[in-house]
């Protein structure tokens, strides 16, 4: 048995220590924002974040993830910058299928969270580990320049 805390809340797992984050979190837990992509950490659907950092679930054992804070899409919300993330999502109306969303906002907020200021580059840097198959991603850097500028 394994306990996590995710978005503020204490869970009990009863899972291999080996088994990955995402499978923890979307076939135990029922948490089905975060989304499985491509299973190598390569395309950046299932992004949450590790005691603020945005990071990979799907190569991450659940063992790494104990005595850490985990933030997944459906809290990211409660916290300031993806709360400034999702509205400018929706302002910009970034979304198209939306299939990668749920890891293109994690990484946006966990970039604004640590850096409020971003330029063009931080941007490019933070996002270039989330792919897009609807290629939003003048939409997406255009959100994160609407989410930098609201107080």
């Amino acid at each position: 048995m394994q306990t996590l805390k995710i978005n503020g809340i204490s869970k009990s797992v009863d899972v291999p220590p080996e088994m990955p984050l995402l499978w923890v979190l979307r076939d135990v837990l029922a948490m089905t924002g975060t989304k499985f992509g491509c299973g190598i950490a390569q395309c950046g659907a299932c992004t949450v974040h590790l005691d603020g950092a945005p990071i990979r679930s799907c190569q991450l054992p659940v063992s790494a993830a104990v005595d850490r804070s985990i933030t997944t899409i459906e809290g990211i919300g409660d916290t300031p910058a993806g709360k400034k993330v999702q509205q400018a999502w929706l302002d910009k109306e970034v979304i198209q299928c939306g299939y990668c969303q749920s890891g293109q906002i994690m990484s946006a907020s966990a970039l604004l969270a640590n850096n409020p200021s971003p330029t063009d580059e931080d941007i490019r840097a933070a996002m270039s580990g989330n792919i897009c198959r609807c290629g939003t991603y003048v939409r997406i850097e255009a959100a994160i320049k609407h989410a930098a500028t609201k107080a």
